[in-house]
């Protein structure tokens, strides 16, 4: 076997599935740039047939990217794998990755098809996609929780119509470590041409075992591809983080005796784009990207790390790109700077107009905050990104008041369709009266399920970023809104929500 472990980042496609995680292309596109800086084997960049909005994205995203194998994950059918090979057309090197369900569960409830018709289905498939695109990976959906003798079926099967990569996953997070790993050897010595194949493992968290389950696939199975997102990002309890498997396996290669491609000094880089992107905050106390990751609170610990980083440190902060987190631009910064600042942040904006329109922005924030960090234009260009993808409803002005035994009041500017809006009313707080003069107007009738606020840096000077969810008709979308004052972020979160709401783009549902 490979001494090689390919990291497949699937943030993109599998994290977008979260409730309210979806992106746009400009966005997709941002995030698969830092991810070929981060060096990962294969992108995911999305599933070209759910959406015309995600065929778009793939087809930016393969037309870009240079280094990684860009993948879009496509059904068992002949539409589907069609749409994909079309979206991967301009890439380097590309990869479809077909999927169908093989436990009698999924079979019998979800396709209502037989164990033979899904052999087939699955068989087709393969052969179908493998004169379209060379790079074929198969799936077998709900792979732990099928009978092991179908299974080797299907898979020996697919191998034999040209897969190249099989993958095994814990769809619903049901797998513990020992048996997982053991089920992965299993099949890798039952089936005949499994040496044909690399195998992949794919892990879902529900019972918080998403990271143990694929090194101990790995480890024990044989497993040579790990299937990851950024921040663990992804339906229900999310996916395997991918900045937990890297460096579990760097730090511990004693053990693994793997080598890794990554670059690990862009990790927190990726790991802060794609929350502020997607509006999820990472924990504290999250591993390698979390604030708290190398703080010290003891006394005692305290002590040890000044003598010896060792003492309690296994990974040095530096080597995952915590080191890069410093103040590096202020009012008095010029354009040249500003651009140069985007580049080493991984953004590439469209045009000149785009640059020009955020340095605009950026002066404005510096006349208002004396220090701007990395996250302010992160947090900046996302804003820009949301003002041109979504142009219903936009902020313009706010004016609020709040007096300790007074009802709160706020009088709120924005567009609408490019007409001027002004909507008034009180509230319990000065926020809850902002987003009231938003909906009393709007009238959207959506349920806000999530309103959470989030300090970008460290200090009383920071900007405030807010995320908003709301629910309406059994849509779920997050809006994300930024700014030095928490209440107009908040407005800006609520009408980013709204235009995502407003948004025709649906999605068809896939798990892998």
């Amino acid at each position: 076997m490979s001494d090689k472990l390919i990291i497949f980042d699937t943030t993109l496609r599998d994290g977008e599935q979260s409730p309210g995680a979806s992106m746009t292309k400009d966005e997709k596109l941002r995030i698969a740039r830092q991810l070929e800086r981060l060096k990962v084997d294969v992108i995911e960049a999305g599933f070209a047939a759910s959406s015309v909005g995600d065929f778009e994205a793939v087809q930016s995203i393969a037309n870009s990217i240079k280094e990684s194998v860009v993948c879009t994950l496509s059904r068992a059918n002949d539409k589907d794998i069609s749409r994909a090979a079309e979206a991967l057309k301009g890439a380097q090197r590309a990869r479809i990755h077909t999927f169908i369900a093989t436990s009698a569960l999924h079979m019998e409830k979800k396709l209502r098809m037989s164990p033979d018709q899904v052999l087939e289905q699955a068989r087709l498939s393969v052969r179908f996609g493998k004169n379209l695109v060379g790079d074929i990976e198969f799936s077998a959906e709900d792979a732990y929780r099928s009978e092991e003798d179908f299974l080797c079926r299907v898979i020996e099967a697919v191998i034999k119509e040209g897969a190249t990569t099989i993958n095994v996953p814990d769809t619903v997070g049901y797998a513990v470590p020992e048996l997982y790993g053991n089920f992965i050897k299993t099949l890798r010595e039952r089936v005949p041409n499994s040496d044909k194949a690399i195998w992949s493992v794919h892990c879902h968290n529900d019972l918080g075992m998403a990271v143990a389950n694929s090194l101990a696939g790995v480890k024990i199975g044989g497993a040579r591809q790990i299937e990851c997102t950024i921040n663990g990002l992804g339906e229900r309890a999310g996916n395997c983080s991918l900045e937990e498997i890297v460096m579990a396996v760097k730090t511990r290669r004693d053990y693994f005796g793997l080598e890794l491609g990554i670059d690990t000094k862009h990790i927190v880089a990726a790991s802060k784009m794609v929350s502020q992107t997607t509006g999820f905050v990472v924990q504290p106390n999250k591993a390698v990207v979390g604030a708290n990751a190398f703080a010290h609170a003891s006394g005692i610990h305290q002590d040890g790390v000044l003598k010896a980083r060792d003492t309690y440190e296994i990974m040095r902060a530096e080597d995952v790109g915590w080191s890069a987190n410093k103040i590096v631009l202020g009012k008095l910064s010029g354009r040249n700077a500003f651009k140069q600042r985007l580049q080493d942040l991984g953004v590439q904006l469209e045009s000149e107009a785009d640059v020009n329109s955020a340095f605009t922005r950026f002066k404005e924030l510096a006349d208002r905050k004396s220090e701007i960090f990395d996250e302010d234009i992160l947090a900046l260009v996302s804003d820009e990104s949301v003002l041109q993808d979504n142009e219903q409803f936009t902020f313009i002005s706010l004016s609020q008041r709040s007096e300790t035994g007074e009802k709160p009041f706020a009088s709120i500017v924005f567009t609408e369709n490019g007409q001027e809006v002004k909507s008034e009313s009180s509230g319990n707080g000065p926020v809850d009266a902002s987003l009231k003069a938003i909906e009393s107007h709007v009238k959207s009738g959506a349920e806000m399920v999530l309103y959470s606020v989030n300090a970008i840096s460290g200090s009383t000077e920071s900007q405030g970023e807010v995320t908003v969810r709301l629910q309406n008709s059994g849509r779920v979308v997050n809006g994300v809104g930024s700014d030095p004052d928490i209440v107009v972020a908040s407005s800006k979160a609520y009408l980013n929500a709204l235009n995502k709401l407003q948004s025709k783009s649906d999605r068809v549902a896939a798990q892998g």
